[in-house]
């Protein structure tokens, strides 16, 4: 029987054409084993470069965008489009699997082998952090893709994702509980916490976990988790180290750029230049924003005809995974939950302050002062819409809030996805099942 994990080897192996990937756990002929610092930084490099564009294709099952059908990529994307997650076209892009899994294979080595084999240092120790916090991150997003969204009444039973964590090539992997997934991303996350020791990485070599990003995950994973103090917890702590906002009244760039002011880390590919070319923002998307006093209008979009072609994005500029905006919108949101709605909407305000013009903030300001908890609750939705378009994040806010009923055309036809429908968790793909019988 083939095993899955077979297909991660050679995946990685198949790396080789880069040069910083000529180390690997095992040692064929003319690689190298991996031994000092500078050695393991590299294999840890090959790992953040590595890391799957699945952002910008979940974009593609959301009510952000339409797909303009006379693309020469719109073959490969159109599937995505219609939620059709089996039995598709050979031609269709699939959701990552064994790219995910090559990454935990570098992650894997290092935590398994450079522990042993490096000496000590602070280098060594950072190295270590950073490797446990991106196979938390990997983790959190591979349970988020294609495990039902957190219930802590169902977490126990409902199915997540395998998970592996040594480097033995003839493992048969099963797939774990999403509570036994998120059981494991706070392990990790406790590991590096305890080893990290920059506090911020400089701009550049931001794609590198740091302290203050390790904070925005724990604030992001423990928002998905609605554990609400902890949210608020660990959004503030970051905001202590950096609370800058992008005022896009002077402004020139989009918030989300990796020189943006906001910028704590910049990994994630959020919207490539494929799945940019292909897409035109939805009218759904367009109507929420105040086009005369709203500033992100401007940097998100351009029109073209009729329609409106998405700006946002589209080149490694825009890399993107967290930014301080994030934290202000996740400490709102826990404030709602935890009945102090005062300060709930003075966090939200911070925002708005830097992404509307004067009139438009006062307007903001006037509209949300007689709001209760659930008429805010819905603007603060409404406002990361906005906010975070074509980031990556709407297709999980969907699922852990409302998972709300979406229509796309294509071809002509409507496609449907239902209120609280059973396709907002992604199917394994195809060739993962084909390769792993435990996946069926």
């Amino acid at each position: 029987m083939r095993k899955l994990t077979t297909f991660i080897a050679l995946a990685v192996i198949s790396f080789t054409n880069i040069g910083c990937d000529r180390f690997l756990d095992i040692q064929p002929e003319g690689k190298v084993i991996p031994t000092t610092v500078e050695d393991y930084r590299q294999v840890l490099t090959s790992a953040y470069s590595k890391y799957p564009a699945h952002r910008s294709l979940s974009a593609l099952r959301t009510d952000e965008v339409d797909i303009d059908e006379n693309t020469s990529d719109f073959i490969s994307y159109r599937e995505i489009a219609m939620w059709k997650d089996s039995n598709m076209d050979q031609a269709t892009t699939e959701f990552p699997w064994v790219s995910f899994y090559s990454v935990v294979f570098y992650l894997n080595q290092i935590i398994n082998e450079g522990s042993k084999t490096m000496k000590d240092s602070p280098e060594k120790q950072q190295i270590l952090a950073e490797a446990y916090a991106l196979r938390a991150y990997t983790y959190f997003d591979m349970v988020n893709l294609y495990g039902k969204p957190y219930n802590s009444a169902t977490a126990s039973t409902d199915r997540g994702v395998p998970i592996t964590l040594d480097i033995d090539l003839e493992q048969v992997l099963k797939p774990s509980t999403v509570q036994e997934v998120y059981n494991q991303i706070h392990a990790d996350i406790a590991k590096a916490e305890g080893m990290m020791i920059e506090e911020k990485q400089p701009t550049g070599i931001h794609y590198r976990f740091s302290k203050v990003a390790l904070m925005a995950f724990q604030a992001r994973t423990a928002l998905y988790e609605g554990d609400w103090n902890k949210a608020l917890n660990y959004s503030e702590q970051a905001l202590a180290i950096k609370g800058d906002l992008s005022d896009l009244n002077t402004a020139k760039t989009a918030p989300n750029h990796y020189a943006s002011v906001e910028s704590i880390m910049a990994l994630d590919n959020a919207f490539n230049s494929s799945v940019q070319n292909l897409s035109l923002a939805s009218s759904e998307l367009l109507s929420k924003y105040n086009t005369a006093n709203d500033k992100r209008f401007g940097l998100y979009f351009e029109k073209n005809g009729s329609k409106y072609k998405i700006i946002k994005g589209g080149s490694t500029d825009f890399r993107v995974s967290f930014r301080t905006a994030e934290l202000y919108f996740i400490q709102s949101e826990a404030l709602v939950k935890l009945n102090r709605l005062t300060e709930a909407k003075e966090a939200l305000l911070k925002v708005a302050k830097n992404r509307y013009t004067t009139d438009g903030y006062v307007s903001v300001q006037n509209q949300i002062n007689p709001m209760g908890a659930s008429e805010f609750m819905d603007f603060i939705l409404d406002e990361r819409f906005r906010e975070f378009a074509l980031e990556g994040h709407r297709w999980f806010d969907l699922r852990r809030t409302n998972q709300k009923k979406i229509t796309h055309k294509v071809s002509g036809k409507e496609y449907i996805l239902q209120q609280n429908d059973p396709r907002y968790t992604i199917e394994y793909p195809m060739s993962a099942k084909k390769n792993n019988p435990n996946l069926n």
